[in-house]
């Protein structure tokens, strides 16, 4: 497989538009390989570096991933593109079911990162964790508190709906376009 170089700033609108409908992140860490669809994220420049900015939920196995490797990549589908791949990585756990077997996804090995992109979803941004940060829920505004963070657990116990959100912000080191030919 070959890879094209990119500029994503030349691609933001492209890749902002997708995030809006379901893209995907890629972990991977002592010998497992994950991916979670993601909708919460955007892209800029923050402390001269060009960054990718994601959320992920406290109780999510991408969360512990990143703990153990804070290395990442960014998937856009381009096209049309197989949507079993965002019922799977958007409702299945990498705790339970390897998702890439079950999807027969081609992994590509990164060139900056240790973690793949993915063929099937061939726009690809390798990043490196600068910075996370817990979100405190009590700073949110109160519709976005009531509709994203709505407290139905008992107290004590675990919902992996009715955690916060980690902010990850990860350095671009490189961007390119998965060609099969």
């Amino acid at each position: 497989m070959k890879k094209e170089p990119i500029d994503f700033i030349g691609c933001a609108g492209t890749i902002l538009e997708a995030l809006n409908r379901g893209i995907f992140m890629t972990t991977r860490a002592n010998g497992k390989t994950d991916c979670m669809a993601i909708q919460w994220g955007t892209m800029g420049f923050l402390w001269g570096k060009s960054v990718f900015v994601c959320y992920v939920r406290e109780s999510r196995f991408t969360r512990e991933m990143l703990d153990a490797n804070p290395e990442f990549t960014v998937n856009i589908p381009m096209g049309d593109y197989d949507r079993k791949i965002m019922a799977v990585c958007g409702g299945k756990s990498g705790r339970d079911v390897d998702k890439i077997a079950e999807l027969g996804l081609t992994l590509v090995e990164g060139d900056k990162v240790s973690v793949p992109g993915i063929s099937e979803l061939p726009l690809t941004l390798e990043c490196k964790v600068l910075y996370r940060q817990k979100q405190d829920v009590n700073l949110i505004p109160e519709d976005c508190r009531k509709m994203f963070y709505p407290r139905k657990s008992v107290p004590g116990t675990h919902d992996s709906e009715d955690d916060e959100h980690i902010t990850f912000i990860g350095e671009i080191l490189a961007a390119y376009r998965i060609c099969n030919s």
